[in-house]
């Protein structure tokens, strides 16, 4: 039986989905559909052929729509892709974000769409195709107000409409500083309860500062491509988050590690030379304090409906250079200090300053590599406490705007 479509109110405007509503993307792809955010550009795409990186970096991760506008009701046409694993709990679907005037105020997911299937034992995936679905918000305080819909961050989302009962125009309210971040799936919002609630969305937040997201889960590498497009996106405040994807998939030993670290910020520094730039340290993550990669799912764990991991390196492997948290943790620490003698504007946060022993006691990691929605919301008030107050790297120093290292 076909499905039925919903009722549509014929006083309702419909208005092009374009660059000036999306924010968080560095580009936007047109598709059949309508169009796709990016949080990579397509020459960095070009540039690697990973499938994770492909399905990652299109996820929507601290991407949302922004406009001003008095309508009380708003459509939002998407057509999502949802990843599930075969043998694991399923994930919840997606969910849209309603933040009204600073305020989150609704919260809602999207039927239908895509489905990839997974199955991490035999090393498949199964694509099943969907129709779009439509998102709706109503209620709204009929006042001039900003509206922002922040998008899944956990799923690949394509803007079809967007539908209001009064006219819509961009926010051009653009006075808040820009904080450009990279990460691994920890930034990306791995297990976060949604869009505004990954960690560098609560920091944004707190911060008053406007979120670019690059946090990528599985996929902070150090890849030149990201530190190019870094290097190139227009930003008053950047950050760097360095450590756990290298020893997950035990990609490099110290002697790749240190020079590849000085390159990714050498290019950064390129576009960004007095940009304040943290280097962020990993978290602590028990299982890789000390045992080197690699990572991988618990395939035993998957049998009986549980998704968890486990570090596959020996600890006791002679293997000179091999990398573990603590050693990275230390290197970076050396790293930022020797170059910080010429660079007053590059700054060092310890990641066990964000999540340590104390809260891994409190508030522990559910699958022993990915922090549940308490612990992001921690992790987002630390850093904020810690880079965006005073004395913080991120501290205020300037009228926001005014900064004349800003690229673009």
């Amino acid at each position: 039986m076909p499905q039925k479509k919903p009722a549509r109110n014929h006083d309702r405007i419909t208005t092009p989905l374009t660059a000036d509503l999306v924010r968080g993307a560095l580009e936007l792809e047109h598709t059949e559909h309508g169009v796709l955010p990016h949080r990579l550009p397509a020459r960095a795409r070009a540039q690697c052929t990973d499938p994770q990186l492909a399905v990652v970096e299109s996820q929507s991760s601290g991407v949302r729509l922004v406009f001003r506008t008095r309508a009380t009701a708003v459509e939002l046409d998407t057509l999502r892709t949802k990843r599930t694993y075969v043998g694991a709990p399923p994930r919840p679907d997606g969910l849209y974000d309603l933040v009204v005037d600073g305020r989150l105020t609704d919260r809602a997911s999207v039927p239908n769409g895509n489905t990839v299937t997974i199955d991490m034992v035999a090393g498949t995936a199964e694509h099943r195709a969907g129709p779009p679905g439509t998102v709706t918000f109503t209620d709204l305080p009929g006042d001039l107000k900003t509206v922002e819909i922040w998008l899944p961050h956990n799923e690949t989302t394509e803007l079809i409409a967007l539908r209001t009962d009064a006219p819509v125009e961009p926010d051009q309210d653009r006075n808040r500083r820009v904080w450009l971040h990279h990460g691994s799936s920890i930034s990306h919002g791995s297990d976060a309860a949604g869009p505004t609630g990954i960690w560098p969305a609560v920091a944004a937040s707190l911060g008053g500062v406007e979120l670019i997201n690059l946090g990528f889960g599985g996929s902070a590498l150090l890849d030149p491509f990201t530190a190019r497009a870094m290097r190139d996106t227009p930003a008053d405040l950047i950050s760097v988050k360095i450590g756990i994807n290298l020893v997950n998939h035990d990609v490099m030993r110290m002697r790749a590690f240190t020079p590849a670290v000085h390159g990714f910020l050498d290019t950064i520094r390129e576009g960004h030379p007095t940009t304040p730039l943290l280097v962020v340290s990993p978290i602590l993550c028990p299982i890789q304090e000390d045992t080197p990669g690699p990572c991988a799912p618990d395939i035993a764990g998957i049998a009986e409906g549980r998704l968890r991991f486990r570090a596959m390196g020996d600890p006791e492997d002679p293997t000179p250079g091999k990398l573990t948290l603590r050693v990275i943790r230390d290197e970076l620490s050396r790293i930022v200090a020797q170059r910080a003698e010429d660079d007053p504007h590059l700054h060092h946060l310890d990641g066990l300053a964000l999540y340590g022993e104390p809260e891994a006691t409190t508030l522990p990691l559910p699958d022993d590599l990915h922090p549940d929605a308490e612990t992001h919301r921690h992790i987002g008030e630390r850093f904020a406490e810690l880079a965006f107050a005073p004395g913080g790297a991120f501290a205020p120093t300037e009228a926001p705007g005014d900064s004349a290292d800003r690229a673009g």
